[in-house]
């Protein structure tokens, strides 16, 4: 008789993953605590050495796969993740600066900024530098993916071409036996943390309404990135926001765009977004498309300013948001990247004296972030299959087709 095995799906390992941090943080001693902390340190030293060699694999023959089209595609997909990010910071800035007035009060972020350093610690950690940050990774897979798209069977053999082919496949084995099996460990870990140091609670029990508000909008922005990807592809916006669920609720427990890569993949073939597309435009999105962020940091940067009496307008929001829709492109490889990155350009809203990176305004600010960075970073990665969808709509409907 065969027996019929039934394997747990990655959302319920997640769920469970997340209710075991919080039991974990509120109820074990703090010495179990700092041994799960430990293990998922470990788990994210590699995890960030590995992030880089996977965009540079993935980029690199997304691109040079493509044999029409490449640089249009780029500038294309460029183009949708900067104009989105811009949008959905700008929509932040009216919501919170019509709403937030009605609910705040002058006690609640100084005990949010209580729990910014209660931080567990590890019993022990390791170095492990990556060998590219993701940056140079990015502009490296430009450069080897456009002059392989454009020369290679012309000015070049195929020795390069079927290296970096042979070396994505050797970053495929890795992420499929042993980062993706071990997501849970870093995402319990990262709640074992989180509830030990009072933050899981502490936005809820304080500032839940603008909390909330915050919530809403990713969540309405998600639905309005696959409303037009539906639109764009005739395909059901509902089944893609569902195809999105596993890649959703794995960053909000990475807290980070780019170690949600190898799901957002897993999802961006379940839309039906071919091989080179989505190899090219989920890890590059990961690093160029941050909606979700730049909603967080608006809203939050918002926030802060009527706390604090500071003046805040339209006028001095956008340029502050098209300064680091460029700037955050460096910061999705580890949680609250995007707010240590938004740190030297706040005084563009604060003010030079109160936008001190070292002050207690912007400590507040980065406080108040980090408890709602995981929502961020969770419509960040939504979007960027919604792009998906969209690029490999244009290209197979226009770009292959002008071929």
């Amino acid at each position: 008789m065969r027996e019929n095995k039934r394997k747990l799906g990655l959302v319920p390992k997640l769920i469970i993953a997340i209710v075991l941090g919080i039991l974990i943080g509120q109820f074990l001693p703090e010495g179990f605590c700092r041994l799960v902390v430990t293990l998922s340190g470990l788990f994210s030293t590699f995890l960030k050495f590995v992030i880089p060699l996977m965009i540079l694999a993935y980029v690199t023959m997304g691109i040079a796969d493509l044999s029409q089209g490449a640089g249009k595609l780029l500038l294309i997909t460029v183009a949708i993740a900067y104009g989105s990010t811009l949008i959905a910071g700008t929509a932040s800035f009216l919501v919170a600066d019509n709403l937030f007035p009605s609910f705040m009060s002058a006690g609640a972020l100084e005990q949010i900024a209580a729990t910014a350093d209660a931080s567990l610690s590890s019993y022990f950690s390791i170095s492990l530098e990556p060998v590219l940050d993701t940056l140079s990774a990015v502009a490296l897979a430009f450069v080897l993916g456009l002059c392989l798209s454009t020369m290679r069977g012309k000015e070049l053999g195929n020795s390069l071409y079927n290296g970096i082919g042979d070396f994505s496949k050797i970053i495929d084995k890795v992420l499929h036996t042993v980062i993706i099996p071990l997501l849970p460990l870093y995402i319990c870990g990262t709640f074992v943390d989180m509830t030990k140091s009072g933050k899981t609670f502490a936005i809820l029990s304080i500032l839940w309404k603008v909390f909330l508000v915050v919530i809403i909008m990713h969540l309405i922005c998600i639905a309005i990135q696959f409303c037009i990807a539906g639109a764009v592809s005739k395909k059901n916006p509902l089944t893609l926001i569902k195809n999105q669920i596993p890649g959703y609720t794995t960053a909000l427990g990475t807290q980070s765009s780019a170690a949600t890569i190898p799901v957002n993949l897993q999802c961006a073939e379940t839309d039906g977004v071919c091989e080179q597309i989505r190899n090219f435009v989920v890890p590059l999105c990961a690093n160029i498309h941050m909606a979700g962020s730049m909603i967080t940091i608006t809203a939050c940067a918002t926030a802060v300013c009527l706390m604090n009496q500071l003046p805040i307008s339209l006028s001095t929001v956008i340029p502050f948001i098209m300064t680091l829709g460029i700037a955050m492109v460096a910061s999705p490889g580890a949680p609250g990247g995007s707010i240590m990155t938004a740190l030297p350009f706040l005084y563009m809203i604060f003010g030079a004296e109160a936008g001190d990176p070292n002050g207690p305004i912007c400590a507040i600010m980065v406080a108040l972030y980090i408890t709602q960075d995981s929502f961020g970073t969770a419509c960040n990665v939504s979007g960027d299959n919604a792009i998906g969808v969209i690029v490999d709509t244009i290209y197979h409907k226009f770009i292959v087709k002008e071929a």
